[in-house]
């Protein structure tokens, strides 16, 4: 499934994944933490449309290959992705419930352990 978002920045599944699996090291937990606990709380059934769409825009930013600060730039280049995915998070926390956490952090330390 395919989201667009206002900035015309695209949301796929097959997107999202294929970018944590190649930059999850690089990334570091935190950063991947945050996106897995979005992921998680979009594919609740449950989660409303509208906090969907802070989900899939915040997703989308993380896994554009333009941002504000290139993810190649070393130190720096994933922390507007952090920022992106914080702000996310603290929108829709009340749909990231304790199942949600635990899908993240399982596959967190599925990569980072």
């Amino acid at each position: 499934m395919t989201q667009q978002t206002d900035s015309k920045l695209e949301y796929s599944d097959e997107s999202f994944w294929k970018k944590v699996k190649l930059f999850a090291r690089k990334a570091g937990i935190e950063v991947i933490d945050n996106a897995l606990c979005l992921y998680y709380a979009a594919k609740r059934p449950d989660t409303p449309k509208w906090a969907k769409t802070v989900i899939f825009g915040a997703l989308a930013y993380f896994i554009a290959p333009i941002d504000a600060i290139p993810d190649l730039t070393p130190m720096m280049g994933y922390s507007d992705d952090l920022g992106a995915l914080a702000a996310a998070l603290a929108m829709v926390s009340m749909y990231v419930d304790d199942d949600v956490k635990n899908q993240a952090a399982e596959k967190t330390a599925a990569w980072f352990d």
